[in-house]
């Protein structure tokens, strides 16, 4: 397992002692970067940037090369700070104990404040006291309900409950680090593996800890060679940690595009898979247009011979050869006739489209398997990138991630509507019963997806969802949504069915209808053959 280097207490205490030349600087510039991230600009012969980050993931402390972009406008967090700190003064940076805190105390024209940067993983926050120990502001503010230490504004600030333990400076050799006060899991581990404790103890008394950077681990302030980790010395811890976070956040975001990538391409090959089936089924049934031909041919030959209800005709072939040919009970001879006359011509008319489709379908489906076998073997952000830059050019990625929600939510609150997968990766959805389908239409479809329903007969309400893009959805997803109108109607056994598509803007349910009634225009129509 890859070993990840935290930012623990010993790490801050590094960094405290590293930002102490700073103290008498003025601070000219406030930026915040995301929701969670704030980087203080001072001015002292130089310009320095510190960056401040209350995020769960990456929560750290640290001075940075530049100053980055801020968010335009700036957030309240950093609108409050602007306001209150202008032209303030750095009179302090200090950590509380050996607790992962720092404490960065400022004297502005309006008073003096201290910034508190909590860095405790889920739980960390940015946060202005005033002198009088009360909240200025928070990046995060935590309501009594959510927490027994509130964040509000106004409101006495408590530091974080930690329980009483002695210092790590007390520790002595075969101690549990973990019981002592600025003792990590990792120094730990560091500890064990041959680094003696009185010369971790003696480094922060002296405030001699250094900058240590290993490629993909990430940054300390002691020697990483106990533990076999290849390591290089930086100038400055800030630096090593500049350096290790801007890895470990690109390599964790490439991961997440990764899982991400591949479940959406397992998603739209699967989709690209069934309908290659169904085409491969039709491609079928053209070739078998001339069987369908013959079997016409005999039912007006031996149509002497058929009686009212019959299912079969017993006859034999040009050659001799005995075979039962199905008819439709409630059909006559001539109409069973030219059933099979019309499947013939159908399935000649379409063979050439269907060859067609099934060659592109599966090339793309060998494409998207590659690309699949791609993403799975590689980490490489930059590769990463390039596969989904590719496979939004193919437009591989119209799929839209359903919204998480809870195992007690009912999914479309309740109603019975289901949902398919297009060969375009296309989210398509229909209603199994009226009322279903009126909460499909009028409470779920937005006005750019395209509304499907069989022409001047009963069907399910089917909803293709377009994600504003319905100019980019293409004639086999069409012709998949009307299929499915098809199947959830009484006319699946039609042979040939009309099918209207709208986009939903122009479907309309008037007042007082019955349930799962509508009118529609500006409709167009697609011929399903069943």
């Amino acid at each position: 397992m890859k070993v990840r280097i935290p930012f623990d207490s010993l790490t801050m205490a590094a960094v405290v002692a590293e930002l102490q030349p700073l103290v008498g600087a003025r601070l000219d510039k406030i930026v915040q970067t995301d929701e969670v991230t704030v980087v203080l600009g001072f001015y002292k012969g130089n310009e320095s940037y510190i960056l401040l980050s209350a995020d769960p993931n990456y929560s750290r402390a640290h001075l940075i090369a530049r100053r980055p972009e801020g968010i335009k406008p700036p957030p309240r967090f950093c609108a409050d700070l602007r306001r209150t700190l202008s032209d303030a003064t750095l009179q302090f940076v200090r950590q509380r104990g050996l607790d992962r805190v720092m404490e960065v105390g400022l004297s502005a024209p309006s008073g003096d404040y201290q910034l508190v940067a909590e860095l405790m993983g889920k739980h960390s926050n940015l946060i202005l006291v005033r002198q009088d120990r009360s909240i200025a502001t928070a990046i995060k503010y935590v309501g009594p309900s959510k927490s027994r230490r509130p964040i509000l504004a106004g409101k006495p600030y408590e530091p974080p409950p930690f329980e009483p333990r002695p210092s790590l400076l007390e520790a002595k050799p075969g101690d549990n680090l973990r019981e002592f006060d600025g003792g990590s899991p990792f120094l730990a581990k560091l500890i064990e593996a041959g680094t003696p404790l009185e010369e971790v103890q003696s480094s922060v008394r002296e405030g001699r800890l250094a900058a240590f950077y290993a490629h993909g681990h990430g940054a300390y302030p002691l020697p990483l060679g106990p533990l076999g980790l290849p390591f290089v010395v930086r100038s400055s811890l800030g630096l090593a940690l500049e350096q290790s976070f801007t890895g470990l956040i690109e390599s964790d975001r490439a991961h997440a595009q990764k899982q991400g990538l591949l479940k959406q391409l397992s998603r739209v090959l699967l989709a690209r898979e069934v309908a290659l089936l169904e085409v491969r089924e039709s491609v079928d049934a053209a070739k078998n247009a001339d069987r369908l031909q013959l079997f016409g041919q005999l039912v007006l030959a031996y149509q002497g011979q058929i009686k009212p209800g019959d299912r079969a005709l017993d006859a034999w072939d040009y050659e001799g050869r005995p075979l039962a040919v199905p008819l439709r009970a409630d059909l006559t001879p001539l109409e069973n006739a030219q059933r099979y006359f019309d499947k013939a011509k159908r399935a000649k008319s379409r063979a050439d489209e269907m060859l067609s489709q099934e060659a592109r379908l599966d090339s793309d489906a060998r494409e998207l398997a590659r690309w699949l076998q791609e993403v799975e073997s590689t980490d490489d952000p930059e590769r990463i990138k390039t596969a989904f830059e590719e496979a939004e050019r193919r437009r591989w990625l119209n799929l839209t991630p359903a919204p998480a929600r809870s195992r007690e939510e009912r999914p479309f609150e309740g109603h019975a509507i289901r949902e398919l997968v297009s060969p375009g990766g296309w989210r398509v959805l229909y209603g199994e019963n009226a009322t279903s389908n009126d909460y499909l239409t009028t409470k779920f479809a937005r006005p750019s997806d395209l509304w499907f329903h069989v022409r001047g007969a009963p069907s399910a309400h089917v909803v293709l969802a377009t994600n504003n893009q319905p100019d980019r959805v293409q004639r086999a997803d069409l012709e998949f949504a009307a299929r499915v109108a098809v199947s959830r109607s009484p006319s699946k056994h039609s042979g040939y069915v009309s099918v209207d598509y709208v986009q939903k803007r122009h479907v309309r349910k008037p007042r007082g209808s019955a349930p799962g009634f509508a009118t529609y225009t500006n409709e167009k129509t697609l011929h399903v053959e069943t």
